[in-house]
């Protein structure tokens, strides 16, 4: 309605009120029924409604209006509505949690079925939808199948840590063997199982049949981390595809996320307008700047060179950043927004840092004058503000080199024959990657916290709503 023309029409409106302002000639309201970040104005003249109603009339009401659509003689809006029959349909006593201006994100996350209902997480929650459509859309429009892996596994993809048992067993009454192990033959799968915490195993299986597919949803990490980058439920995107090179893997992460960030500028423009404005001033740019710019191949071994010169320079990091070591987040960073100053795809890690079903690289890398230990061709795609926000790999294909690296780490296989079965019958080349779709939410939105672009946040000791 707020972009109708048509002045003189009769419209009937419904929402929420927003505020609600006036004189003793005339009441303001602002309603906004969740579509848009911008208010519809209804005008009420005073004499016309009954004042005991009006008063019913509060912020977080739900109101419906009959009235007459104008060109608005105000500022702000292009439309407003004459309103000549009001009724309210939900009234809104005065402990509503979210009528106060300026609480915190903290304080609203106790009311996270309320806090939706506000501009920001209105407008993160609009921008959270545009960017699932942009993910089926891109992969749509190259060729994907949408593949639907399993939420309850028996496998652990990568050790990726603690998983979340799921069981039918009477946890007040568990059978036990002679040695304490419980006993699983009577629970309803008859073996232990749990909830995924990847579903790339399974999607490794589709993409040697269909060519190349992509998974897109939720999956659960027990780790007891209270962080603003780490939820216990998230959702994953994890696309995986035949015949895949690492080049090639690397261009398609680097144009699968500038999809999504233009999707993100061209579809959500008055939700980043009013984040930008409220939450993060250099937002736009930086989403432009993602965009318009060429991501940094990056091989890790190089960018250790980096991080140990700036030592050498005088700049501090907390953790140690030695060849051989996990990268953190501040290392990460430090390369994106200070060294580079753009995106960054680092690439072959050392293999004892990275999963077991990563390809290893044919030499290993030199490093201070040394020949260093054996790489793989992982990539991890690293960005502003965020660090590590796509993490992926060519697989090793080989049946034996596969299983020599399994022998070598001492990894429990036995329930996982399936996954060898694909590189005993006709084996391909493939790769692919996992993008956590919170990080990108909180890379698109410049939210500070993770737990604020979900609607209801699973975090240790809270699982509320």
């Amino acid at each position: 309605m707020l972009h109708r023309e048509d002045y003189g029409a009769r419209v009937c409106v419904k929402g929420w009120v927003r505020t609600k302002r006036g004189s003793k000639a005339v009441n303001f309201i602002a309603l906004n029924d969740g579509s848009t970040i911008n208010n519809v104005q209804i005008v009420a003249d005073v004499e016309k409604f009954d004042p005991e109603m009006m008063k019913q009339i509060t912020t977080g009401a739900c109101i419906s209006v009959v009235g007459e659509m104008v060109q608005s003689i105000g500022s702000g809006q292009a439309v407003e509505v004459q309103a000549h029959e009001i009724e309210v349909l939900g009234e809104c006593p005065s402990d509503y949690p979210m009528q106060k201006k300026g609480q915190s994100f903290e304080y609203m996350r106790q009311y996270a079925h309320l806090r939706l209902r506000t501009n920001t997480f209105g407008a993160v929650m609009r921008i959270r939808h545009n960017m699932a459509i942009a993910i089926h859309t891109y992969f749509h429009q190259h060729g994907y199948y949408y593949f639907h892996t399993p939420i309850i596994t028996a496998s652990d993809c990568e050790g990726a840590g603690q998983m979340f048992q799921v069981t039918t067993k009477n946890l007040y009454d568990l059978k036990k063997d002679e040695n304490g192990c419980i006993i699983y033959d009577d629970d309803f799968f008859g073996k232990q199982a749990s909830l995924t915490v990847s579903g790339q195993l399974e999607g490794e299986l589709g993409a040697t049949a269909l060519g190349q597919i992509y998974t897109f949803g939720p999956t659960f990490r027990a780790e007891n981390s209270n962080t603003p980058r780490h939820l216990a439920e998230f959702w994953m995107i994890e696309p995986e595809v035949a015949f895949v090179d690492l080049p090639e893997l690397m261009d398609l992460e680097e144009d699968f996320i500038k999809y999504c960030v233009k999707w993100a500028l061209d579809n959500c423009k008055d939700d980043l307008a009013f984040l930008n404005k409220m939450i993060d001033n250099c937002l736009i740019e930086r989403l432009e700047g993602i965009v318009n710019t060429e991501f940094v191949r990056l091989p890790y071994t190089k960018g250790i060179e980096i991080l140990q010169e700036a030592i050498k320079q005088g700049h501090k990091f907390e953790f140690t950043c030695n060849w051989g070591d996990d990268l953190a987040s501040e290392h990460e960073r430090y390369l994106v927004e200070e060294y580079f100053k753009r995106p960054v795809i680092m690439t072959n890690y050392p293999k004892a840092i990275k999963a077991f079903y990563m390809k290893i690289d044919e030499e290993c890398p030199v490093f201070d004058g040394r020949k260093m230990g054996q790489t793989v061709q992982g990539t991890d795609v690293l960005f502003p503000q965020i660090g590590e926000i796509i993490g992926g790999s060519v697989r090793e294909e080989n049946y034996d080199k596969l299983m020599n690296e399994i022998t070598e780490r001492h990894i429990p296989m036995k329930d996982m024959w399936w996954y060898l079965d694909t590189r005993k019958f006709g084996s391909c080349p493939h790769g692919g990657f996992g993008l956590g779709f919170e990080r990108l939410i909180l890379f698109v939105t410049g939210m500070q916290n993770i737990r604020d672009v979900i609607p209801f946040p699973r975090t240790p000791k809270s699982a509320e709503f």
